[in-house]
């Protein structure tokens, strides 16, 4: 039958002989660590005969009194019925009392044990039943704790191994796949973009081999290092608190239990967690609100993210300004400003790549398709499932997917960004409607990128986040769904026409082209259907294709325009002519990838990785500046991407461009920018004029008291504020280069 080993041993060692002897280096003591980690600059020294006299008579003990330092403004009466063991070190304990919201507390320690711990100035402590190897910095605040230790191996969360460790020990993040073949090592300080490129080129061995090394490089395998908590930080009422790193500002409440775990704090953000957390082997960013009987295991929290309600991350990063609720998030990847509110939602083995919004019900990752592990799900940004949507992997979604509530048995391949998927279950088809939240949610797709934007908290930004629905990512995606349209389109008419007969791929989309553009009649009399959409041999029909392959186009051109604006503004070209001369040869559309929310070309990530791989780049550290310098160039990137997107849709040559091109271009910016701001308008008039919508309300006076008149949105007023800006710049700059 097995026992619980108990070892006896001396009580003289209590406190002493952290660090084994054989991890110890050769002249250093078992303090060498602990005296590097103690910054606070406080002068020790031994105490008095009388200072030991009046410890004893407040009912302290100690095993050896020379063993407690402390600082010329010790106040010995400031400590009462503490038993000390091991080297303590105590600084400046004053008659003050400590005031934090409601909560004062005098200055001093009190009914604690306390082992081997260094305290900053003017701290209180009191009924902290075991308190071991830790530092603490000044005025922090520490009642009713029943454990808070560390341990001679901690790790404080990130996946490193310490000296005579197994690799067994070692904690990886199962990210994107519950196999674990796409595992990154958790570290403090680790971007999205850090776990996408780690998780994701996996067949690149020399690039994942030094990732690893960056990672053993950047931290320690020594053996000692002390707990930190920082200066004012405050923790009451909880339970146990283990090998935890904790900055300053910090506030911890009623926490069930905090093991392995770095809580990072401070001028960046001060983080707080609440009642009945538990939270295991994670790493919490600057900023973070962590409340309400959370179960986090094996998790990143980049800053200013939020869990919930009861919510559970296992396995999962969680990029910055992201808030999950109440919900189950397993084996994730999640780029920025993603929401997950309720109870019964549930997301497992996905990439999310940020402006996502999950609702109640949805199961993304329930469905296993064989005995295996469930596959994998990747979801362009702005992925929007609605309530109770169901979805087997693996699936892939192009950005701004939005999927009716309904269960999708079946593998699905969304090619067409900005989509609604839904299904017509009285026929069994699939249907998409392509370019719907530019026919019919204009307002939230606006507002939300304005929302994220808005909402990024973070005081030093390391990655330079895209929130724009129109980007490099979206507009290619516009491209390829374009030529989609096209052949598909073609190819419906070909079927109905001639039946029997084949036609190539260039045929079909030249008569696609023709019947979308409206050159040719008979668009509207074709059912057409998409291929390899949806694993499933029933149809999968496109609606609305005329009017979304024009919007496609629309939006294309939007933004190619709005990038030759900003060429124009820094050229300060007076004339069409002078662009033309100023523009690069041989301009190209680039590839482009979303590495954790920030846009960089497909080449720049193939250089990083050949980079890395040649050992250019060293560390973590020289990754980072690489995004940065990324980051620097992409206005400019940009900027060229959305010229050759413009000139390749309006199959305009860059050096030929004169003044009717110019005129064309800049009307047609205008007029797509009305015609956004007239729809965002109108899209959110529907909850105004809807009578179902105004069914719970007696009068309209009591509806505007609900949710505020239309007239008064502050939305709208700023995009209608901003349209008349724009109608100003754009007559100015025709005056300028005298256009009409």
């Amino acid at each position: 039958m097995s026992q619980n080993i108990i070892r006896k041993t001396a009580v003289t060692n209590l406190g002493r002989n952290f660090i084994k002897p054989e991890y110890l280096p050769k002249g250093k003591d078992e303090y060498y660590l602990r005296n590097l980690q103690n910054r606070s600059g406080i002068a020790y020294r031994q105490l008095t005969a009388y200072e030991i006299e009046v410890l004893v008579r407040n009912g302290n003990t100690s095993d050896d009194w020379n063993k407690i330092l402390v600082s010329d403004a010790f106040n010995p009466e400031l400590v009462k019925s503490c038993k000390f063991f091991g080297l303590v070190r105590i600084g400046k304990l004053e008659p003050y009392c400590l005031e934090f919201s409601d909560l004062k507390l005098p200055v001093g320690l009190y009914n604690s044990t306390i082992i081997s711990c260094d305290f900053g100035d003017n701290v209180v402590i009191d009924n902290v039943n075991y308190l071991s190897n830790y530092i603490i910095g000044n005025e922090v605040i520490i009642i009713n704790v029943n454990e808070l230790a560390t341990s001679d191996h901690s790790k404080f969360g990130i996946g490193i191994i310490k000296d005579g460790e197994p690799e067994s020990v070692r904690i990886w993040l199962e990210i994107c796949n519950e196999n674990g073949n796409r595992a990154v090592i958790p570290f403090n300080g680790m971007l999205p973009a850090d776990a996408f490129l780690w998780s994701k080129y996996r067949d690149d061995e020399k690039l994942l081999q030094q990732f690893k090394i960056f990672t053993e490089n950047q931290f320690k395998k020594h053996r000692g290092y002390y707990g930190k908590i920082g200066d004012r930080t405050v923790i009451k009422n909880c339970a146990i608190i283990k090998d935890a790193w904790i900055g300053s500002d910090a506030y911890i409440k009623g926490a069930n239990k905090l093991k392995n775990i770095t809580i990072n704090s401070g001028p960046e953000g001060t983080t707080q967690i609440g009642e009945g957390c538990e939270l295991v082997n994670g790493i919490i960013g600057f900023g973070c609100r962590v409340f309400y009987g959370v179960k986090a295991v094996r998790f990143i929290m980049a800053s200013n993210t939020q869990l919930k309600y009861g919510a559970r991350l296992i396995n999962s990063y969680l990029g910055s300004n992201s808030t999950i609720s109440c919900c189950e998030v397993l084996n994730s990847l999640i780029f920025p400003a993603h929401e997950q509110h309720h109870n019964n939602s549930f997301l497992c083995a996905a990439l999310v790549m940020g402006q996502s919004n999950i609702p109640a019900g949805a199961t993304i990752g329930s469905n296993h398709n064989s005995r295996a592990a469930d596959g994998e799900i990747v979801a362009g940004r702005g992925f929007w499932p609605g309530l109770c949507v169901s979805i087997k992997h693996n699936s892939k979604f192009a950005s701004f997917t939005m999927m009716a509530k309904a269960d999708y048995s079946y593998e699905l391949h969304i090619q067409l960004p900005f989509s609604l998927v839904s299904l017509d279950t009285s026929k069994d088809e699939l249907h998409i409607m392509p370019g719907y939240w530019f026919m019919y949610n204009m307002y939230a797709l606006a507002r939300n990128s304005w929302k994220y934007g808005d909402r990024d908290k973070r005081i030093q930004p390391i990655q330079q986040m895209e929130y724009d629905y129109l980007a490099p990512d979206t507009i290619n995606e516009m491209f390829i769904a374009l030529e989609l349209l096209e052949y598909f389109s073609g190819k419906a008419f070909y079927k109905k026409e001639k039946p029997g007969q084949h036609f190539s791929k260039e045929a079909c989309q030249a008569k696609g082209k023709l019947l979308l553009s409206g050159s040719e009649a008979g668009i509207d009399t074709l059912e057409i259907l998409a291929e390899s959409f949806e694993n499933s041999k029933r149809k999968v029909v496109i609606t609305k294709a005329q009017q979304s392959y024009k919007l496609y186009k629309q939006m294309i051109q939007c933004y190619g325009a709005s990038q030759i604006l900003l060429f124009l503004e820094r050229l300060n070209a007076k004339s069409a002519e002078e662009l033309a001369a100023a523009l690069p040869a041989g301009l190209k559309r680039t590839a482009w990838v979303n590495a954790g929310g920030q846009m960089i070309q497909q080449a720049d990530i193939e250089l990083v990785k050949r980079k890395v791989r040649n050992n250019k780049i060293k560390s973590w550290d020289q990754m980072h500046t690489a995004y940065d310098e990324l980051a620097g160039k992409y206005t400019r990137q940009k900027m060229l991407h959305g010229l050759a997107s413009l000139f390749e849709l309006d199959n305009i040559s860059p050096k030929k461009i004169g003044k009717t091109e110019m005129e064309s271009i800049l009307n047609n910016l205008l007029a797509t920018k009305r015609w956004i701001a007239e729809k965002i308008y109108e899209s959110r008039a529907k909850d105004y004029i809807n009578p179902f919508r105004k069914l719970v309300y007696d009068t309209e006076a009591e509806m505007n008291s609900v949710v505020g008149k239309l007239e008064d949105n502050s939305f709208i007023k700023q995009q209608r504020d901003e349209l008349k800006i724009f109608e100003s710049k754009i007559a100015g700059l025709k005056k300028k280069m005298k256009l009409k």
